[in-house]
């Protein structure tokens, strides 16, 4: 299947933190800006299907020592809002399971972010 790229948001409509949904190419895709890096994953939960990219953005429990909490990886977890299951929004892959989150090719140029579609490819980061 040939690439089909899609301009879809300007750098600065996605702050630190911030995402936008979109519909593109018959498809629902979550855009994040994570810690400055342009990610984009289907918005279906691999679990039970869910709106996965409606879930809070937050941060997860680190390895600690018994009777710590360790909090940490702030804005990088995207927590499946019907079930709770955590996905790293970095690797697309889930915390507690096998399951991984599809995730997109976002390219930038001239200040503009494309989204590249292809299901035979799976890329990992933003590109300049």
């Amino acid at each position: 299947m040939p690439e089909k790229r899609y301009a879809v948001a300007q750098v600065d409509e996605l702050a630190l933190g911030q995402r936008k949904i979109i519909d593109v190419g018959g498809k629902s895709v979550g855009l994040f800006n994570v810690n400055g890096e342009f990610v984009a994953v289907l918005n279906y939960c691999p679990h039970e299907g869910a709106p996965v990219c409606q879930g809070r953005v937050s941060g997860t429990t680190l390895p600690s020592a018994p009777n710590e909490f360790k909090w940490g990886r702030q804005g990088e977890i995207l927590l499946c809002p019907w079930h709770g299951w955590e996905f790293d929004l970095t690797t697309g892959e889930c915390l507690t399971d096998r399951r991984k989150l599809r995730r997109y090719q976002v390219d930038i140029e001239n200040g503009t972010l494309y989204l590249v579609l292809n299901d035979a490819a799976r890329a990992t980061s933003a590109r300049e």
